[in-house]
């Protein structure tokens, strides 16, 4: 005989069934989305620029603000970019440039600090002679081949400062010579009778005989780099970024402090070559501030005129310094 059950009782059983159930404690499921709202990927080149983040690591400044960082290390600009652009990481050390060439279609990319500038005491960019070559001013480098990496900053700082001494746009020329080891070793040889290259690798340099011709200390509207996090990031996340730069706030201040404390950071993280770590001079790191408007133009109408863009990118689209302590 067949027993019809009433459906009342089976969906009273139902219910009984599901109160019974094991079930995933709502507080966890928030905890979860709490951390990954308080955590953030920097991708981080081996370059003195990046120091104040090291040191806010080593420091503990993330976690008194909050925040759990991941570093994650790149080899090369490029690689660098293709992360940010993947989503693989929210925020590195770059350029305008960089942010202007991500953001010629649509807005991906803000800065939102300068990361490094140069000062009256401290260069960033040097332009820099083979001690083979006989040169030792700007004057010198008239028609001269100068080692760059093109379509970069290197390249927009070496033609603004020989601008600023003087020499004409077909005076100056430049080479590619993208990667940094084979601008140094040609230089060394001679073969290359000057390029541009980054401090501390400037240093290095002119211990091995190169003559420094000029720097961006005089122009510090050149050679800066910035923090720029991608704008998914902070438009998801902009107490995580606000608590990022204010980590990196204090970092500058304990370094500006007392920089002989993090050698042994730059020698743990590669940001300066061993035969300078007892020599090399650390700068000032810059206090919050962001590129100016007229910083941001000059440099958008070099970009123009190279070719690398064909369109105007929005100054207040891209530099945003509303999350800075």
């Amino acid at each position: 005989m067949k027993v019809r059950v009433p459906l009342s009782l089976v969906l009273l059983f139902a219910v009984f069934l599901a109160a019974c159930a094991p079930s995933v404690p709502a507080t966890e499921t928030a905890a979860q989305v709490q951390n990954e709202a308080r955590t953030l990927k920097i991708a981080v080149l081996p370059i003195i620029d990046t120091l104040p983040m090291y040191v806010a690591e080593a420091e503990s400044l993330f976690e008194k603000h909050g925040i759990k960082v991941d570093f994650v290390p790149v080899a090369s600009a490029p690689e660098r970019d293709q992360l940010l652009a993947a989503g693989q990481a929210d925020g590195a050390v770059n350029e305008t440039l960089a942010v202007m060439l991500f953001n010629k279609n649509a807005v991906q990319m803000q800065a939102v600090r300068y990361a490094l500038r140069p000062t009256k005491e401290s260069g960033h960019f040097f332009i820099l002679a083979s001690g083979q070559s006989g040169i030792t001013d700007a004057q010198g480098l008239k028609g001269v081949e100068i080692g760059v990496s093109q379509g970069t900053v290197i390249e927009y700082v070496t033609e603004r400062l020989l601008q600023a001494e003087g020499l004409a746009k077909d005076e100056i020329k430049t080479i590619a010579v993208p990667k940094i080891p084979d601008r140094m070793a040609l230089l060394a040889s001679g073969e290359l009778k000057a390029g541009v290259l980054p401090d501390p690798l400037a240093s290095l340099a002119v211990s091995q005989g190169a003559v420094v011709v000029l720097d961006d200390s005089t122009h510090p509207e050149y050679g800066f780099s910035v923090i720029s996090f991608r704008k998914d990031t902070i438009d998801t996340k902009p107490e995580a970024v606000k608590a990022f730069l204010a980590a990196i706030e204090d970092a500058t201040a304990l370094i500006n402090n007392d920089s002989s404390k993090y050698r042994d950071l730059l020698s743990d993280k590669g940001l300066v070559p061993l035969p300078l770590l007892e020599t090399f001079k650390v700068p000032q790191f810059p206090a919050a501030g962001v590129p100016s408007q007229e910083e941001w133009t000059d440099a958008l109408n070099w970009a123009k005129a190279k070719g690398m863009l064909t369109n105007d990118v929005s100054y207040a689209d891209s530099v945003n310094g509303t999350l800075l302590p």
